[in-house]
């Protein structure tokens, strides 16, 4: 196991990301100026996220931080996913939104997420990860699903991408945020959707990483449809229209990945 004095590390790292994503999601939420500079669809994206993490990601961030400082296993896998899902997010802030007087605490909010992902990899992969887990031929198809949500996406991301190339046009997506470029693409395309594929490629050939990963990556997906979610449904609340079949979509994400989160989490030793 870890050593217990690296142990209170989590919570050194975890308290502070917590208090400062409750304080920029308070701000997105209920003070105007933070979103002031952007369009009206992109704002309202913005407070729908902040929603979802600050009544969603902030109380899990908080939970499994506190139990996998007493080296529970299974709060520090889902810990780990949170981590990404906020090191994810918080680029997107940091890059993806005009100026405004969140931008500091957005940046020492991706840096703690970040940091504390990368010390989730490193100090866990000391151990076999894969001994934690009770032998099962159920990782094949949790492996083949984290493949075709990374191809869906690619498919999605391309499909909007290579016609605006060839015809030198922009994007909707990108007309629409008032942005030079589409932060979503650039992090799907070069990070996310390679993470995934990586995670099931490893778990289908019983790597380590792929053990430490997989259970990160599902609660990822887990985390970020409940975020697109309460996008599409504040967006909906103020009239703004929106494809209501996007939130459909990642309910269903969300409802296979919690599936397969559980049954992957229940075979821990």
């Amino acid at each position: 196991m870890m050593k217990t004095e690296k142990d209170n590390l989590i919570l050194f790292l975890s308290l502070p990301l917590a208090i400062l994503t409750a304080i920029v999601s308070y701000a997105g939420i209920f003070i105007d100026s933070t979103y002031s500079r952007e369009t009206v669809s992109y704002a309202a994206q913005g407070i729908g996220q902040d929603i979802a993490n600050l009544f969603v990601v902030v109380p899990v961030l908080v939970i499994s931080a506190f139990y996998a400082c007493q080296k529970n296993k299974l709060a520090l896998l889902i810990w780990g996913g949170t981590l990404f899902y906020l090191a994810y997010s918080y680029t997107i802030y940091s890059f993806g939104l005009h100026f405004n007087n969140q931008f500091l605490i957005y940046c020492l909010i991706l840096s703690l997420s970040f940091y504390a992902f990368v010390y989730f990899i490193l100090n866990t992969l000391k151990e076999e990860v894969s001994k934690w887990f009770i032998k099962s031929s159920s990782n094949k198809p949790i492996a083949i699903f984290l493949m075709i949500i990374a191809l869906l996406f690619y498919i999605i991301w391309l499909k909007e991408i290579i016609p605006a190339i060839i015809h030198n046009t922009i994007p909707k997506s990108i007309i629409e945020s008032g942005l030079l470029i589409n932060p979503v693409h650039v992090l799907d395309l070069s990070i996310g959707l390679p993470a995934l594929i990586i995670t099931g490629i490893s778990l289908w050939r019983k790597k380590n990483i792929g053990f430490l990963l997989a259970p990160a990556m599902m609660m990822f997906c887990i985390l970020m449809s409940i975020a697109i979610i309460a996008m599409v449904f504040t967006m909906k609340h103020q009239g703004i229209e929106t494809d209501t079949v996007l939130s459909t979509i990642f309910g269903i994400i969300a409802f296979i990945s919690l599936g397969f989160l559980f049954l992957f989490l229940r075979r821990l030793k």
